[in-house]
Protein backbone atom coordinates (compact mmCIF):
# COMPACT_ATOMS: atom_id res chain seq x y z
CA UNK A 1 0.00 0.00 0.00
CA UNK A 2 2.75 2.65 0.95
CA UNK A 3 5.14 1.59 -2.13
CA UNK A 4 1.99 2.10 -3.99
CA UNK A 5 0.91 5.45 -2.70
CA UNK A 6 4.91 6.32 -3.57
CA UNK A 7 4.26 5.84 -7.36
CA UNK A 8 1.29 7.84 -7.43
CA UNK A 9 2.82 10.84 -5.73
CA UNK A 10 5.85 10.35 -8.08
CA UNK A 11 3.83 10.27 -11.00
CA UNK A 12 2.03 13.18 -10.39
CA UNK A 13 5.08 14.86 -9.52
CA UNK A 14 6.54 14.17 -13.13
CA UNK A 15 3.33 15.57 -14.41
CA UNK A 16 3.19 18.49 -12.56
CA UNK A 17 6.70 19.44 -13.83
CA UNK A 18 5.68 18.08 -17.06
CA UNK A 19 2.82 20.78 -17.08
CA UNK A 20 5.13 23.67 -16.01
CA UNK A 21 4.46 23.73 -12.46
CA UNK A 22 7.04 26.24 -11.73
CA UNK A 23 9.61 24.75 -8.78
CA UNK A 24 9.37 26.71 -5.51
CA UNK A 25 11.46 30.22 -5.18
CA UNK A 26 14.00 30.38 -2.79
CA UNK A 27 13.99 32.70 -0.08
CA UNK A 28 17.29 34.13 -0.26
CA UNK A 29 19.96 33.79 -3.15
CA UNK A 30 23.46 34.08 -2.17
CA UNK A 31 25.98 34.67 -4.82
CA UNK A 32 29.07 35.82 -6.69
CA UNK A 33 30.84 33.95 -4.11
CA UNK A 34 33.53 31.00 -3.55
CA UNK A 35 31.78 27.89 -1.70
CA UNK A 36 33.33 25.40 -0.06
CA UNK A 37 30.77 22.56 0.63
CA UNK A 38 32.29 19.55 1.92
CA UNK A 39 29.79 17.57 -0.16
CA UNK A 40 32.23 14.88 -2.25
CA UNK A 41 30.07 14.88 -5.47
CA UNK A 42 29.86 18.94 -5.49
CA UNK A 43 32.80 20.11 -3.48
CA UNK A 44 33.12 24.07 -5.18
CA UNK A 45 30.16 26.19 -6.04
CA UNK A 46 29.53 30.10 -6.53
CA UNK A 47 26.21 30.26 -5.08
CA UNK A 48 23.57 28.74 -2.67
CA UNK A 49 19.82 28.71 -2.99
CA UNK A 50 17.73 28.97 0.55
CA UNK A 51 14.20 28.13 1.41
CA UNK A 52 13.02 27.99 5.09
CA UNK A 53 15.33 26.78 6.94
CA UNK A 54 17.58 24.65 4.52
CA UNK A 55 19.72 24.47 1.63
CA UNK A 56 17.51 24.27 -1.16
CA UNK A 57 19.98 24.12 -3.74
CA UNK A 58 23.78 24.46 -4.60
CA UNK A 59 25.82 25.90 -7.67
CA UNK A 60 26.01 28.93 -9.96
CA UNK A 61 23.59 31.68 -10.01
CA UNK A 62 23.04 30.92 -13.44
CA UNK A 63 22.48 27.03 -12.37
CA UNK A 64 20.03 28.63 -10.07
CA UNK A 65 18.06 30.87 -11.37
CA UNK A 66 14.92 29.43 -11.80
CA UNK A 67 14.61 29.19 -8.07
CA UNK A 68 14.60 33.21 -8.01
CA UNK A 69 10.89 34.47 -7.56
CA UNK A 70 9.70 37.82 -7.15
CA UNK A 71 10.16 37.43 -3.63
CA UNK A 72 13.82 36.19 -3.36
CA UNK A 73 16.07 38.21 -1.58
CA UNK A 74 19.75 38.35 -3.69
CA UNK A 75 22.59 38.78 -1.30
CA UNK A 76 25.81 39.82 -3.84
CA UNK A 77 29.12 38.24 -1.62
CA UNK A 78 31.21 40.04 -3.42
CA UNK A 79 33.67 36.94 -3.87
CA UNK A 80 33.97 36.17 0.07
CA UNK A 81 34.41 32.66 1.08
CA UNK A 82 31.72 30.08 2.12
CA UNK A 83 32.01 27.56 4.63
CA UNK A 84 29.25 25.00 6.05
CA UNK A 85 28.19 26.15 9.41
CA UNK A 86 31.14 26.72 12.00
CA UNK A 87 30.73 24.97 15.05
CA UNK A 88 32.55 25.13 18.59
CA UNK A 89 32.44 21.53 20.22
CA UNK A 90 33.19 23.04 23.84
CA UNK A 91 32.58 25.93 25.21
CA UNK A 92 30.97 27.50 28.31
CA UNK A 93 28.60 29.58 26.75
CA UNK A 94 27.16 31.71 30.37
CA UNK A 95 31.07 32.11 30.99
CA UNK A 96 31.88 34.07 27.78
CA UNK A 97 29.00 36.06 28.60
CA UNK A 98 30.43 36.54 32.12
CA UNK A 99 34.10 37.09 30.70
CA UNK A 100 32.59 40.23 28.49
CA UNK A 101 31.06 41.84 31.75
CA UNK A 102 33.61 41.06 34.37
CA UNK A 103 37.75 41.37 35.17
CA UNK A 104 39.35 39.93 31.94
CA UNK A 105 42.21 39.10 32.90
CA UNK A 106 43.55 37.39 29.57
CA UNK A 107 46.97 38.13 27.89
CA UNK A 108 48.22 40.02 30.98
CA UNK A 109 52.07 39.21 30.29
CA UNK A 110 53.67 40.00 33.90
CA UNK A 111 52.29 39.44 37.63
CA UNK A 112 53.28 43.20 38.02
CA UNK A 113 50.79 44.34 35.30
CA UNK A 114 48.07 41.46 36.68
CA UNK A 115 48.42 43.12 39.98
CA UNK A 116 47.84 46.03 38.46
CA UNK A 117 44.79 45.32 36.77
CA UNK A 118 43.29 44.00 39.93
CA UNK A 119 44.09 46.93 41.47
CA UNK A 120 42.20 49.16 39.45
CA UNK A 121 39.11 47.06 39.84
CA UNK A 122 39.89 47.11 43.80
CA UNK A 123 40.20 51.07 43.46
CA UNK A 124 36.56 50.92 41.72
CA UNK A 125 35.02 48.63 44.89
CA UNK A 126 33.24 49.72 47.89
CA UNK A 127 35.50 48.49 50.92
CA UNK A 128 34.33 44.50 52.01
CA UNK A 129 33.07 44.10 47.81
CA UNK A 130 34.42 41.28 46.91
CA UNK A 131 36.78 41.49 43.69
CA UNK A 132 36.22 38.67 40.96
CA UNK A 133 37.93 37.60 38.07
CA UNK A 134 39.22 35.62 35.12
CA UNK A 135 41.88 34.44 32.73
CA UNK A 136 45.33 35.10 34.22
CA UNK A 137 47.68 32.96 33.29
CA UNK A 138 51.15 32.75 34.61
CA UNK A 139 52.78 30.68 31.85
CA UNK A 140 54.20 33.91 30.25
CA UNK A 141 55.77 35.58 33.12
CA UNK A 142 58.92 35.98 34.84
CA UNK A 143 58.73 33.60 36.70
CA UNK A 144 56.04 31.23 35.53
CA UNK A 145 55.14 31.43 39.15
CA UNK A 146 51.72 31.27 40.66
CA UNK A 147 49.83 34.32 42.66
CA UNK A 148 49.72 34.30 46.08
CA UNK A 149 47.64 35.54 48.38
CA UNK A 150 50.59 38.10 49.69
CA UNK A 151 50.53 39.61 46.29
CA UNK A 152 47.16 40.17 46.26
CA UNK A 153 46.69 41.01 50.17
CA UNK A 154 49.59 43.93 49.55
CA UNK A 155 46.44 45.62 46.65
CA UNK A 156 43.66 44.99 48.47
CA UNK A 157 43.69 44.25 52.06
CA UNK A 158 39.62 44.93 52.67
CA UNK A 159 38.27 43.28 49.97
CA UNK A 160 38.14 39.43 49.39
CA UNK A 161 39.30 38.56 46.28
CA UNK A 162 39.29 34.99 43.98
CA UNK A 163 40.64 35.50 40.92
CA UNK A 164 40.32 32.03 38.45
CA UNK A 165 42.94 30.63 35.95
CA UNK A 166 42.23 30.56 32.41
CA UNK A 167 41.87 27.09 32.26
CA UNK A 168 39.09 26.97 35.48
CA UNK A 169 41.32 24.53 37.26
CA UNK A 170 43.10 27.09 39.41
CA UNK A 171 42.37 29.75 41.26
CA UNK A 172 43.95 32.25 44.02
CA UNK A 173 42.62 34.10 46.87
CA UNK A 174 43.88 36.35 49.13
CA UNK A 175 43.81 36.53 52.87
CA UNK A 176 40.32 37.91 53.29
CA UNK A 177 38.66 35.30 50.92
CA UNK A 178 40.37 32.66 52.45
CA UNK A 179 39.66 33.93 56.20
CA UNK A 180 35.75 33.85 54.86
CA UNK A 181 35.99 30.94 53.76
CA UNK A 182 37.48 29.42 56.66
CA UNK A 183 40.66 27.53 54.97
CA UNK A 184 43.69 27.85 56.89
CA UNK A 185 46.42 25.72 58.20
CA UNK A 186 44.12 22.74 59.18
CA UNK A 187 41.74 22.57 56.49
CA UNK A 188 41.38 19.10 54.90
CA UNK A 189 42.64 18.65 51.18
CA UNK A 190 39.44 17.54 49.34
CA UNK A 191 39.48 14.80 46.91
CA UNK A 192 39.76 15.56 43.30
CA UNK A 193 41.34 18.89 44.71
CA UNK A 194 44.12 20.37 46.28
CA UNK A 195 45.23 23.51 48.39
CA UNK A 196 48.91 24.47 47.99
CA UNK A 197 51.10 25.74 50.98
CA UNK A 198 54.07 27.94 51.39
CA UNK A 199 56.96 26.32 53.83
CA UNK A 200 55.27 26.98 56.87
CA UNK A 201 51.89 24.79 55.69
CA UNK A 202 49.87 27.96 55.23
CA UNK A 203 47.82 27.97 52.41
CA UNK A 204 49.93 30.05 49.32
CA UNK A 205 46.09 31.50 48.44
CA UNK A 206 46.36 28.67 45.22
CA UNK A 207 42.95 26.34 45.44
CA UNK A 208 43.21 23.75 42.40
CA UNK A 209 40.69 21.19 41.24
CA UNK A 210 37.59 20.58 43.69
CA UNK A 211 39.37 22.35 46.22
CA UNK A 212 38.59 25.88 44.29
CA UNK A 213 34.84 25.20 45.85
CA UNK A 214 36.06 25.94 49.36
CA UNK A 215 36.28 29.41 48.54
CA UNK A 216 33.96 29.90 45.26
CA UNK A 217 30.51 29.25 47.34
CA UNK A 218 31.14 32.00 49.11
CA UNK A 219 31.55 34.47 46.04
CA UNK A 220 27.91 36.34 45.31
CA UNK A 221 26.66 35.94 42.20
CA UNK A 222 27.45 38.03 39.39
CA UNK A 223 25.14 41.03 38.68
CA UNK A 224 24.32 39.94 35.72
CA UNK A 225 21.55 37.27 34.95
CA UNK A 226 21.89 34.03 34.00
CA UNK A 227 19.73 34.67 31.33
CA UNK A 228 22.00 38.00 30.13
CA UNK A 229 25.54 36.06 30.25
CA UNK A 230 23.76 33.46 27.75
CA UNK A 231 22.37 36.08 25.91
CA UNK A 232 25.57 37.69 25.48
CA UNK A 233 27.35 34.75 25.05
CA UNK A 234 25.09 33.60 21.99
CA UNK A 235 25.98 36.86 20.76
CA UNK A 236 29.64 36.35 21.12
CA UNK A 237 29.63 33.36 19.07
CA UNK A 238 27.28 34.88 16.32
CA UNK A 239 29.70 37.73 15.50
CA UNK A 240 33.00 35.27 15.56
CA UNK A 241 31.10 33.13 13.25
CA UNK A 242 29.84 30.12 14.99
CA UNK A 243 26.41 28.88 13.85
CA UNK A 244 26.51 26.20 17.18
CA UNK A 245 28.42 25.63 20.24
CA UNK A 246 28.85 22.27 22.21
CA UNK A 247 28.15 23.79 25.57
CA UNK A 248 30.20 21.38 28.07
CA UNK A 249 28.53 21.29 31.57
CA UNK A 250 25.74 22.96 32.73
CA UNK A 251 22.34 22.43 35.20
CA UNK A 252 18.77 22.49 34.85
CA UNK A 253 18.97 26.04 36.33
CA UNK A 254 21.02 26.56 32.86
CA UNK A 255 18.73 24.37 30.83
CA UNK A 256 15.34 25.67 32.03
CA UNK A 257 16.53 29.31 31.25
CA UNK A 258 18.16 28.55 27.71
CA UNK A 259 14.84 26.82 27.01
CA UNK A 260 13.05 30.29 27.71
CA UNK A 261 15.32 32.56 25.88
CA UNK A 262 14.60 30.01 22.67
CA UNK A 263 11.21 30.52 23.25
CA UNK A 264 11.04 34.01 23.57
CA UNK A 265 13.70 34.11 20.43
CA UNK A 266 16.44 35.96 22.52
CA UNK A 267 18.90 32.74 21.08
CA UNK A 268 18.85 31.88 18.04
CA UNK A 269 22.44 30.31 17.95
CA UNK A 270 22.21 26.68 18.03
CA UNK A 271 22.93 24.99 21.11
CA UNK A 272 23.79 20.99 22.29
CA UNK A 273 24.69 20.54 25.78
CA UNK A 274 26.08 18.39 28.27
CA UNK A 275 24.71 18.45 31.99
CA UNK A 276 27.53 18.19 34.32
CA UNK A 277 27.83 15.16 36.23
CA UNK A 278 28.55 13.55 38.59
CA UNK A 279 25.35 14.21 40.41
CA UNK A 280 21.58 14.75 40.94
CA UNK A 281 21.43 16.45 37.49
CA UNK A 282 23.17 14.04 35.66
CA UNK A 283 20.80 11.35 37.18
CA UNK A 284 17.88 12.91 36.42
CA UNK A 285 18.79 13.67 32.97
CA UNK A 286 20.51 9.75 32.49
CA UNK A 287 16.60 8.98 33.79
CA UNK A 288 14.95 10.87 31.35
CA UNK A 289 16.81 10.78 28.30
CA UNK A 290 17.49 14.45 27.23
CA UNK A 291 16.07 15.93 24.20
CA UNK A 292 16.76 17.12 20.72
CA UNK A 293 15.91 19.24 18.07
CA UNK A 294 13.78 21.47 20.16
CA UNK A 295 13.11 25.27 18.42
CA UNK A 296 13.44 24.27 15.50
CA UNK A 297 16.56 21.90 15.99
CA UNK A 298 18.02 24.74 17.92
CA UNK A 299 18.47 22.60 21.16
CA UNK A 300 19.34 19.75 22.26
CA UNK A 301 20.44 18.21 25.49
CA UNK A 302 21.41 14.74 25.05
CA UNK A 303 24.63 14.15 26.86
CA UNK A 304 26.29 14.35 30.48
CA UNK A 305 30.23 15.87 30.71
CA UNK A 306 32.24 14.32 33.41
CA UNK A 307 35.47 15.59 34.56
CA UNK A 308 38.26 13.31 35.18
CA UNK A 309 41.08 15.03 35.85
CA UNK A 310 42.17 18.64 35.83
CA UNK A 311 44.44 20.68 33.49
CA UNK A 312 48.09 20.46 32.37
CA UNK A 313 49.06 24.23 33.59
CA UNK A 314 47.52 24.70 36.70
CA UNK A 315 49.50 20.90 37.85
CA UNK A 316 45.84 18.82 38.06
CA UNK A 317 46.22 16.85 34.89
CA UNK A 318 46.44 12.95 35.86
CA UNK A 319 50.09 11.73 34.60
CA UNK A 320 51.10 7.85 34.73
CA UNK A 321 54.78 9.33 36.04
CA UNK A 322 55.31 12.23 38.19
CA UNK A 323 55.42 15.71 36.31
CA UNK A 324 59.11 16.72 35.41
CA UNK A 325 58.88 20.10 37.36
CA UNK A 326 56.87 19.43 40.19
CA UNK A 327 56.00 16.83 42.89
CA UNK A 328 53.56 14.17 41.71
CA UNK A 329 51.50 13.32 39.27
CA UNK A 330 48.09 15.23 39.40
CA UNK A 331 44.75 14.01 40.57
CA UNK A 332 41.97 12.23 39.72
CA UNK A 333 38.35 13.99 40.71
CA UNK A 334 36.38 10.70 41.02
CA UNK A 335 36.26 7.04 40.83
CA UNK A 336 34.98 4.36 39.22
CA UNK A 337 32.85 2.90 41.60
CA UNK A 338 31.63 6.60 41.67
CA UNK A 339 30.33 6.43 38.48
CA UNK A 340 29.73 3.31 36.61
CA UNK A 341 26.53 2.43 37.42
CA UNK A 342 25.61 6.21 36.13
CA UNK A 343 27.55 5.30 32.79
CA UNK A 344 25.65 1.97 32.21
CA UNK A 345 22.51 3.29 32.74
CA UNK A 346 23.61 6.14 30.32
CA UNK A 347 24.52 3.52 27.21
CA UNK A 348 21.20 2.31 28.06
CA UNK A 349 18.90 5.51 27.76
CA UNK A 350 20.96 6.62 24.92
CA UNK A 351 22.64 9.44 26.92
CA UNK A 352 25.43 10.24 26.05
CA UNK A 353 28.68 10.95 27.95
CA UNK A 354 30.96 13.37 27.28
CA UNK A 355 34.81 13.19 30.00
CA UNK A 356 37.37 16.56 30.61
CA UNK A 357 40.78 14.39 30.75
CA UNK A 358 44.07 15.89 29.97
CA UNK A 359 46.81 14.06 31.48
CA UNK A 360 47.30 10.28 30.36
CA UNK A 361 46.47 9.02 33.39
CA UNK A 362 43.30 10.88 33.04
CA UNK A 363 42.62 9.76 29.26
CA UNK A 364 43.08 6.07 30.25
CA UNK A 365 40.67 5.94 33.04
CA UNK A 366 38.30 7.61 30.74
CA UNK A 367 39.01 4.88 28.41
CA UNK A 368 39.15 2.05 30.58
CA UNK A 369 35.57 3.12 31.99
CA UNK A 370 34.01 3.63 28.53
CA UNK A 371 35.74 -0.24 27.91
CA UNK A 372 33.85 -1.42 30.56
CA UNK A 373 30.70 -0.26 30.49
CA UNK A 374 30.50 -1.08 26.82
CA UNK A 375 31.86 -4.99 27.67
CA UNK A 376 28.61 -4.27 30.56
CA UNK A 377 25.83 -3.90 28.01
CA UNK A 378 25.35 -5.44 25.23
CA UNK A 379 24.33 -3.98 21.82
CA UNK A 380 20.80 -4.72 21.85
CA UNK A 381 20.56 -3.46 25.29
CA UNK A 382 22.07 0.12 24.30
CA UNK A 383 19.72 3.15 23.56
CA UNK A 384 21.58 4.01 20.64
CA UNK A 385 23.46 1.56 18.03
CA UNK A 386 26.65 4.24 17.90
CA UNK A 387 26.98 5.52 21.31
CA UNK A 388 29.48 8.84 20.02
CA UNK A 389 30.77 8.86 23.70
CA UNK A 390 33.32 11.52 23.72
CA UNK A 391 36.66 13.19 25.62
CA UNK A 392 36.88 16.35 26.21
CA UNK A 393 40.64 17.93 25.58
CA UNK A 394 42.25 14.07 25.01
CA UNK A 395 45.70 16.68 25.47
CA UNK A 396 48.06 13.86 26.61
CA UNK A 397 47.67 10.29 25.55
CA UNK A 398 50.02 7.34 25.95
CA UNK A 399 51.05 5.55 22.61
CA UNK A 400 48.64 2.50 23.96
CA UNK A 401 45.70 4.74 24.26
CA UNK A 402 45.92 6.31 20.52
CA UNK A 403 44.14 3.29 18.76
CA UNK A 404 41.64 2.64 21.67
CA UNK A 405 39.55 6.06 19.95
CA UNK A 406 38.58 4.29 16.94
CA UNK A 407 38.52 0.74 18.71
CA UNK A 408 35.56 2.11 21.18
CA UNK A 409 33.97 4.43 18.75
CA UNK A 410 34.62 7.40 20.88
CA UNK A 411 35.43 10.95 19.37
CA UNK A 412 38.31 13.20 20.70
CA UNK A 413 37.17 16.63 21.45
CA UNK A 414 40.06 18.81 21.32
CA UNK A 415 40.92 22.27 21.43
CA UNK A 416 44.24 23.25 18.99
CA UNK A 417 44.04 27.04 20.47
CA UNK A 418 45.30 24.50 23.81
CA UNK A 419 48.21 23.55 22.22
CA UNK A 420 49.34 26.71 21.02
CA UNK A 421 49.54 27.97 24.48
CA UNK A 422 50.63 25.23 26.05
CA UNK A 423 53.69 24.88 23.50
CA UNK A 424 55.48 27.37 25.84
CA UNK A 425 55.05 25.38 29.19
CA UNK A 426 54.30 21.64 28.07
CA UNK A 427 57.65 20.45 27.64
CA UNK A 428 58.56 21.37 31.16
CA UNK A 429 55.42 19.58 32.54
CA UNK A 430 55.67 16.26 31.04
CA UNK A 431 59.80 16.35 28.88
CA UNK A 432 59.48 16.08 25.14
CA UNK A 433 58.68 11.89 25.27
CA UNK A 434 55.17 12.29 26.43
CA UNK A 435 55.15 15.43 24.10
CA UNK A 436 55.43 12.62 21.46
CA UNK A 437 51.75 11.69 21.96
CA UNK A 438 50.48 15.00 23.13
CA UNK A 439 48.17 17.09 21.59
CA UNK A 440 47.98 14.50 18.81
CA UNK A 441 45.67 15.55 16.25
CA UNK A 442 47.48 14.08 13.40
CA UNK A 443 47.78 10.54 14.52
CA UNK A 444 44.30 10.46 15.60
CA UNK A 445 42.85 11.57 12.58
CA UNK A 446 44.91 9.16 10.84
CA UNK A 447 43.31 6.47 12.99
CA UNK A 448 40.36 6.54 11.75
CA UNK A 449 38.16 9.06 14.39
CA UNK A 450 36.71 12.23 13.65
CA UNK A 451 37.92 14.83 15.62
CA UNK A 452 35.51 17.70 16.93
CA UNK A 453 37.28 20.76 17.43
CA UNK A 454 36.54 23.73 19.67
CA UNK A 455 37.75 26.61 21.92
CA UNK A 456 37.05 26.33 25.22
CA UNK A 457 35.90 29.70 25.71
CA UNK A 458 36.09 31.34 27.83
CA UNK A 459 39.25 29.50 28.59
CA UNK A 460 40.54 30.70 25.16
CA UNK A 461 39.36 33.23 23.29
CA UNK A 462 36.60 31.60 21.11
CA UNK A 463 37.58 32.44 17.59
CA UNK A 464 37.43 29.92 14.84
CA UNK A 465 40.01 31.74 12.85
CA UNK A 466 42.77 31.50 15.52
CA UNK A 467 41.49 27.67 15.78
CA UNK A 468 41.88 27.23 12.37
CA UNK A 469 45.02 29.06 12.56
CA UNK A 470 45.94 26.34 15.14
CA UNK A 471 45.51 23.41 13.51
CA UNK A 472 47.13 23.84 10.31
CA UNK A 473 50.17 25.52 11.75
CA UNK A 474 50.94 24.43 15.28
CA UNK A 475 52.58 27.43 15.95
CA UNK A 476 51.66 30.23 19.18
CA UNK A 477 49.89 33.69 17.31
CA UNK A 478 53.27 34.97 16.72
CA UNK A 479 54.50 31.94 14.52
CA UNK A 480 56.89 30.27 17.56
CA UNK A 481 56.77 26.78 16.94
CA UNK A 482 59.86 25.65 19.19
CA UNK A 483 62.09 22.27 18.48
CA UNK A 484 59.82 20.04 21.00
CA UNK A 485 56.46 20.69 19.29
CA UNK A 486 56.06 17.88 16.65
CA UNK A 487 55.15 20.32 14.16
CA UNK A 488 53.83 17.20 11.85
CA UNK A 489 51.13 16.88 13.99
CA UNK A 490 49.45 19.63 12.11
CA UNK A 491 46.40 18.77 10.52
CA UNK A 492 45.56 19.87 6.53
CA UNK A 493 43.29 22.66 5.82
CA UNK A 494 40.70 20.26 4.68
CA UNK A 495 41.11 18.56 7.75
CA UNK A 496 40.98 21.60 9.83
CA UNK A 497 37.33 22.47 8.46
CA UNK A 498 35.73 19.44 9.18
CA UNK A 499 36.79 20.21 12.68
CA UNK A 500 34.55 22.56 12.87
CA UNK A 501 32.24 21.48 10.72
CA UNK A 502 30.85 17.62 9.62
CA UNK A 503 32.79 16.23 12.64
CA UNK A 504 31.53 18.53 15.11
CA UNK A 505 27.79 17.46 13.55
CA UNK A 506 29.30 13.97 13.79
CA UNK A 507 29.93 14.48 17.51
CA UNK A 508 26.29 15.61 18.06
CA UNK A 509 24.68 12.62 15.91
CA UNK A 510 23.68 15.83 13.12
CA UNK A 511 25.51 14.79 10.11
CA UNK A 512 22.22 14.37 8.20
CA UNK A 513 21.13 17.70 8.39
CA UNK A 514 24.56 19.85 9.56
CA UNK A 515 28.25 19.86 8.56
CA UNK A 516 28.15 20.21 4.89
CA UNK A 517 26.54 22.40 2.56
CA UNK A 518 23.54 20.59 0.62
CA UNK A 519 20.21 20.30 0.03
CA UNK A 520 17.84 19.74 2.26
CA UNK A 521 20.50 20.16 5.05
CA UNK A 522 20.26 23.22 7.51
CA UNK A 523 21.21 26.62 5.88
CA UNK A 524 23.86 27.37 8.64
CA UNK A 525 27.05 29.03 6.54
CA UNK A 526 29.84 30.76 8.33
CA UNK A 527 31.09 33.69 5.58
CA UNK A 528 34.78 35.09 5.80
CA UNK A 529 36.01 37.97 3.59
CA UNK A 530 39.25 35.47 2.48
CA UNK A 531 39.53 31.98 1.54
CA UNK A 532 40.86 30.16 4.57
CA UNK A 533 41.82 27.36 2.30
CA UNK A 534 44.83 29.02 0.29
CA UNK A 535 45.76 32.22 2.00
CA UNK A 536 49.13 32.29 4.03
CA UNK A 537 48.47 30.70 7.47
CA UNK A 538 49.35 34.75 9.32
CA UNK A 539 46.74 35.78 7.31
CA UNK A 540 44.21 33.47 8.30
CA UNK A 541 44.04 35.16 12.02
CA UNK A 542 42.91 38.53 10.54
CA UNK A 543 40.33 37.63 8.14
CA UNK A 544 37.16 39.32 8.71
CA UNK A 545 33.57 37.70 9.64
CA UNK A 546 31.76 38.90 7.08
CA UNK A 547 28.30 37.04 7.75
CA UNK A 548 26.89 34.07 10.09
CA UNK A 549 23.89 32.34 9.01
CA UNK A 550 21.62 30.26 10.95
CA UNK A 551 18.81 28.07 9.44
CA UNK A 552 18.66 30.39 6.40
CA UNK A 553 18.43 33.85 8.82
CA UNK A 554 21.26 36.04 9.31
CA UNK A 555 21.83 36.92 12.43
CA UNK A 556 25.26 38.38 12.22
CA UNK A 557 25.97 40.78 9.17
CA UNK A 558 29.50 42.27 9.25
CA UNK A 559 29.34 43.97 5.79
Amino acid sequence: MHRALLTVSLLLAVLLVACGRPEPAADKLLHNANIHTLDENKPHATAVAIRGDRILAVGSREALSHFIGEDTVEIDLEGATVFPGMADSHVHLAGIGERELGLDLAGIDSLDAFLDAVEGRVAESDVGDWVVGRGWLETHWTPPAFPTREDLDAIAPNNPVWLTRADGHGSVANSLALEIAGVDHDTPVPDGGDILRDDKGEPSGMLLGRAQWLVAQHVPEPDASLAERLVLGAQRSLEMGWTQVHIASGDYEELHTLRDLFAEGQIRLRVYQALRGPGAGAERLVNEGGFSGLYEGRYSVRGIKLAADGALGSGGAALLKDYEDREGRGYLQFQREDVIELLEMALRNGVQVWTHAIGDRGNRFALDLYEEVFDRVPAEERGVAEPRWRIEHAQVLHPDDLPRFVELGVIPSMQPSHAIGDLHYAHRRVGPERLRTAYAWRDLIDSGVPLAGGSDAPVEMGDPRIEFYAAVSRRDLDGYQGDHWYPEQAVSREEALKMFTLWPAMAAFEEDVRGSIEPGKYADLTVFARDLMSIDEKDILDTDVVMTIVGGEVLFDGR
